[in-house]
């Protein structure tokens, strides 16, 4: 691999012309868990269902093997629980006081890169991160380590040999393929043979129209999912409405939407010297791109935004993974850099010509204002899309643009709050919005019995605060006058196993201090010295 190709999967997916990139090693067998026990209560808890309904509690929460079999409520709130309320604890089972906790199903996560070579990180790091947040299922929209590997490490997260998310592998269009696909016979093959290697799905960022159609299609036939990242080379002919006619499950990010909402140009407003290859050239103009779509009441967005209503179509924002283009200092000094952020994927986000997404060549308030901007008319559009009944749901596409893994999803939480998504809104896009997006509704997503025992407890609300969930905490002052670190994930439980959510955190803690040690370095070195 070349390193002026490091976005080697999405550079094959447009150029048409795949390409390998080695794999990082597969994660090691679990050495973290407890369980899952023949009957497991969690007691005195408050439940947030993920549904949309409100919290409520105390109850106990029942789960027999890998499965919740009753969420009973116990009691009133603020008042002594009588024992005789409560369901028994079968012998041989175990019981965790969780009294003044809250129990949240665990977090999907729609857009999560299981790293790669380019930004140097082993998947274990990446694991024990997303797990240490709630993240308890990832889509793997690529699988940049090969599908052959993605599917072998989310049939080992299904059997919980890893300490991991289970994984929804998909495979980049074209991936794996022999040169180019020049024929919708050849997208058709191409769909079939993803999915006997183990591929749930395809993500693609476009391609000549008739091939892709074919492939989507296929897909259909195949029972597969489908995202879809509208990239600029193909936008053109390609954008949201014509990829969820043909039947795309879900679009990635936002291009490809302003697009659709052109009314009066076909084409984006791109300067003379514009070259997709240069980075900021990509990201200064996509800056620029949601001012030229249709306003909200126009003809041309009642339109579109109908259309992808009636198709039950879902965003996929990913609102996180630019907020450097509206404050990037913000972003490159986040609290968590310093203990998390492993130096190889520092280096990685450091500008760079070569690294995708690492375009802050010369990155000003202009660029920052012209994104701020962006951000308001993309918010507006996914919160009223939300309102409509539409399926938004949570993703972060981590590993990129300064963003950790872990840290990324629960900052997505707070933007769908900054856009206007009610609390529990934001919990029904990270939970059950995203298991049906998946087709995965009656196994995961919620707090119900018949469901995978997949669950996340905190000691702070999450309601109250989505910072609770962050591995860093938050910051209150406590009556003594002092500040003080609370919240934090304290179990994630997957299967009705239960992983210690901070112990996790210091095993990250240690790769982090052991390759600093590595390489002699005590703090990542800030861009420019």
């Amino acid at each position: 691999m070349t390193r002026p190709l490091r976005c080697i999967a999405l550079l094959a997916a447009l150029l048409s012309a795949p390409l390998a990139q080695a794999a990082i090693p597969a994660a090691p067998d679990r050495d973290e868990g407890e369980g899952p026990w023949p009957q497991l209560i969690l007691r005195g808890a408050t439940v947030i269902t993920g549904t949309g309904s409100p919290a409520y509690g105390p109850v106990d929460i029942v789960i027999e093997g890998d499965r919740i079999t009753r969420v009973q409520i116990v009691g009133s709130a603020n008042a002594p629980i009588d024992p005789a309320n409560r369901p028994a604890l079968k012998q041989g089972g175990r019981e965790i006081d969780l009294s003044g906790h809250y129990v949240m199903p665990g977090i999907v996560d729609m857009h999560g890169h299981i790293g790669g070579d380019e930004q140097g990180v082993t998947a274990e790091y990446v694991y024990k991160l997303w797990l240490a947040h709630g993240i308890t299922s990832v889509r793997d929209p690529g699988c940049g380590n090969g599908i052959a590997w993605c599917a072998s490490e989310a049939k080992r997260s299904a059997a919980n040999a890893i300490t991991a998310p289970r994984i929804f592998p998909y495979a980049f269009f074209g991936q794996g393929h022999d040169g180019p696909i020049t024929s919708p016979e050849q997208a058709r093959q191409w769909v079939r043979s993803m999915k006997a290697k183990g591929a749930l799905g395809m993500k693609c960022f476009g391609y000549r129209p008739d091939i892709l159609a074919a492939a989507f299609d296929e897909l259909r036939k195949q029972g597969m999912g489908s995202a879809c990242h509208h990239a600029q080379l193909d936008v053109a002919r390609v954008n949201v409405l014509t990829t969820a006619r043909w039947g795309l499950g879900t679009m990635e990010h936002w291009y490809g939407l302003p697009e659709a909402l052109f009314d009066g140009q076909t084409v984006q407003q791109y300067p003379a010297d514009y070259n997709y290859m240069d980075e900021q050239h990509r990201f200064g103009e996509a800056g620029r791109l949601w001012a030229q779509a249709s306003e909200k009441g126009s003809e041309r967005y009642e339109a579109v935004i109908g259309e992808l209503l009636e198709l039950d179509f879902t965003l996929d924002p990913t609102f996180t993974i630019y907020q450097a283009t509206r404050d990037l200092m913000r972003a490159r000094t986040a609290e968590w850099h310093a203990q998390y952020t492993h130096p190889a994927l520092w280096d990685f986000f450091t500008p760079s010509r070569h690294n995708h997404g690492s375009f802050f060549f010369d990155w000003g308030s202009e660029q920052e204002t012209d994104w701020k901007h962006n951000y308001q008319r993309w918010m507006a559009f996914v919160n009223d899309y939300k309102n409509r009944g539409g399926r938004v749901t949570v993703g972060s596409d981590s590993g990129y643009i300064y963003k950790t893994y872990g840290f990324g999803t629960i900052e997505e939480l707070e933007l769908l709050r900054e856009a206007g998504f009610h609390p529990l809104e934001v919990m029904r896009a990270a939970t059950l919005s995203g298991a049906e997006a998946l087709g995965a509704q009656d196994r995961i997503g919620s707090v119900e019995a018949g469901k995978l025992a997949d669950l996340v407890v905190l000691s702070e609300n999450p309601l109250a605060n989505l910072k609770v969930l962050y591995g860093t905490g938050h910051i209150r002052l406590g009556e003594n006058g002092e500040p003080t670190r609370v919240g934090g994930v304290r179990y994630t439980i997957k299967d009705g196993i239960v992983y210690d959510a901070p112990a996790l955190l210091r095993d990250v803690r240690a790769i982090v201090a052991g390759e600093k040690a590595k390489r002699g370095i005590q703090a990542l070195p800030q861009p420019g010295g």
